[in-house]
């Protein structure tokens, strides 16, 4: 659990994005994922810098960038 706010931590230093959510391993196996919102390049960037921090825990499984979702997956995740 401290590893996804660790990623969010590293996620929002290293680019200009908005954090909108963590959500916290819950229900789920165990996993967490994190919610930006920015420039896609700089959504990528944050993004890639979380993505490291789990990765070298060996935690990492996947990592999405979705540019331009839609209104009704935006609402899902607000």
């Amino acid at each position: 659990m401290a590893s996804i706010i660790e990623a969010a931590d590293a996620a929002v230093k290293a680019a200009n994005v908005k954090l909108i959510s963590i959500h916290l391993a819950m229900a789920i196996g165990g996993k967490g994922f994190v919610s930006f919102t920015g420039e896609v390049a700089d959504v990528q960037a944050a993004v890639e810098a979380g993505a490291a921090v789990i990765e070298k825990k060996g935690l990492l499984v996947e990592k999405v960038v979705i540019p331009s979702p839609r209104k009704e997956i935006i609402s899902e995740f607000i």
